[in-house]
């Protein structure tokens, strides 16, 4: 393999992923579809809040989880209706395929009846929950 062609392969894969890394970046704390997720309060040992609740699954070794874990219980603090529970998967690893979380954290946006409104993956942004809960 000639010098000039290796090059190019790397140079390739490095912009590659740096696309990917970017693409990733700008995703991560966005709102995403809930799609037909119900979630059940039981699994949660919770009620659910009389507009919404924010569901936030996290894990022990999440370094992120902490820092959301005060962000949403703040936010749920000034908004009425709205209350704040957190599922730890370290210990309910079943629910982690039942309600489709690949990673930590992630926060559901669920409406007084149980339903996924929205889903957020990572830090979500406070306008993007404002937004949802607008929607509720």
């Amino acid at each position: 393999m000639s010098p000039a062609l290796a090059l190019g392969i790397a140079a390739a894969l490095v912009v590659l992923a740096v696309v990917f890394g970017v693409v990733q970046r700008r995703l991560d704390g966005r709102r995403r579809s809930g799609g037909e997720l119900r979630f059940d309060p039981k699994d949660a040992s919770a009620e659910l809040g009389s507009r919404a609740t924010l569901v936030q699954f996290s894990t022990e070794m999440c370094t992120r989880c902490p820092q959301v874990r005060r962000m949403l219980h703040t936010y749920s603090a000034d908004h009425d209706g709205l209350t704040h529970v957190e599922v730890d998967l370290t210990h309910r690893p079943d629910l982690s395929a039942r309600y489709k979380v690949l990673q930590t954290p992630t926060t559901f946006l669920v409406d007084s009846t149980g339903a996924v409104r929205a889903r957020f993956h990572g830090v979500p942004h406070q306008h993007t929950l404002t937004e949802a809960l607008a929607a509720v």
